[in-house]
């Protein structure tokens, strides 16, 4: 279980200030809000690329070697499709059998191309060549940013369908940001709503679409066509 407890970080005129957030280990959490509401802050705080200015995030018994991080414009290593790939095992001193190298590389939609030069992918390629690089190494916790922006429909498909056999055989955490509503109702087993820097709502999926009593999340909701 991960646990954030008086975290608050200040960036210009924006103040991020969470009380307490449990985040229940190997199950699958959404953050959702409008733009500017603190959701990128919060993942890059958790993933330990920026120091909160007060609080704690309490990672348990895991490391910070076992999370990883997502995000919505990858940074490609100037090398191969395969050699990213595999930077991940590298840096960590891990092996993997060969056939379960190319059978990820397969899966993420990128057979053929392992000697492509990484930076020369699409958009849309690279992005999956991030997300099959974040869960080579089987990580215990996976942040994505926008992860799915920009996936064509096919590909976030795919990448579902990667999540749930995850969960099915060996199931970590996930916390995903993304304003892909329907996604994130689909596949996740908690929501977290963030407004003004806090979180403003917690809860499974279909408690936290129906019902809506909060104006903001009412609004937020109604504009992606989600509502009562």
């Amino acid at each position: 279980m991960m646990r954030i407890i008086e975290l608050e970080k200040n960036i210009g005129n924006f103040h991020l200030n969470i009380k307490d957030l449990i985040i229940e280990e190997n199950k699958i959490h959404g953050v959702i809000g409008n733009n500017g509401s603190g959701k990128s802050t919060l993942i890059k705080l958790m993933a330990g690329l920026i120091e909160p200015d007060k609080g704690t995030i309490d990672i348990g018994p895991i490391t910070m070697k076992d999370i990883t991080i997502i995000t919505q414009r990858p940074y490609m290593l100037h090398d191969t499709v395969y050699k990213n790939l595999i930077y991940p095992l590298k840096i960590r001193k891990q092996e993997l059998p060969q056939s379960e190298i190319m059978e990820c590389i397969s899966k993420c939609g990128l057979w053929g191309k392992e000697k492509q030069y990484a930076p020369s992918l699409s958009s849309g390629e690279r992005q999956k060549l991030s997300i099959a690089r974040a869960l080579i190494f089987k990580p215990k916790v996976v942040l994505m940013d926008e992860t799915l922006a920009n996936l064509d429909p096919d590909s976030i498909v795919l990448f579902e369908q990667i999540i749930s056999e995850i969960q099915i055989k060996q199931p970590i955490t996930w916390i995903i940001v993304s304003h892909q509503l329907a996604h994130i109702y689909k596949i996740c087993d908690q929501v977290h709503f963030m407004a003004n820097g806090t979180i403003l709502s917690s809860g499974a999926p279909k408690e936290l679409f129906s019902k809506v009593e909060d104006p903001i999340i009412k609004q937020y909701l109604e504009r992606y066509h989600i509502g009562n």
